[in-house]
């Protein structure tokens, strides 16, 4: 007896295992429902046998799985939490705690940690004193570029 699908099956099937993602949370799941719809308009357009049907499931799912643990998701894991981290520090405040030397960086000192540390060191254009409170105008590597607060 020849198991046959039809290609309304694989697209159901597709749809249920993207449906399944929202409650496995193993991101996965949704990879392998793209490669039933693959199957499914495949044998939409051209009739296939199970065996091709399954051959084609199991490549589709592979290569959809590899383009996004391979490629896509380390793109997105690069732009978003670097960048944003930084981005979201510019305008921060802190205060003077060491004033700056001709030969050495102020440091400051914030209430809540910028980029994981609470202290940091900083150059500003501006004359400064202890207890001033200046913000984030730029990052440069491991120093603080700052201006006054008015």
């Amino acid at each position: 007896m020849d198991m046959q699908l039809l290609y309304w099956h694989w697209l159901v099937l597709g749809l249920l295992l993207i449906i399944a993602e929202i409650f496995i949370p193993s991101f996965t799941i949704m990879w392998f429902g793209l490669g039933a719809i693959v199957v499914g308009l495949v044998s939409l357009a051209i009739d296939m046998s199970f065996n091709w049907q399954v051959l084609l499931w199991t490549v589709s799912s592979v290569v959809f799985t590899i383009l996004w643990f391979m490629v896509i998701k380390p793109k997105i894991a690069d732009r978003n939490f670097e960048g944003l981290a930084r981005e979201s520090a510019i305008g921060e405040s802190g205060k003077v705690i060491k004033l700056p030397t001709e030969t050495s960086n102020g440091r400051m000192r914030f209430t809540t940690a910028v980029l994981g540390c609470d202290e940091w060191a900083f150059s500003c254009d501006a004359e400064v004193s202890l207890g001033d409170r200046l913000h984030i105008k730029e990052i440069a590597e491991d120093v603080l570029i700052v201006t006054k607060l008015k």
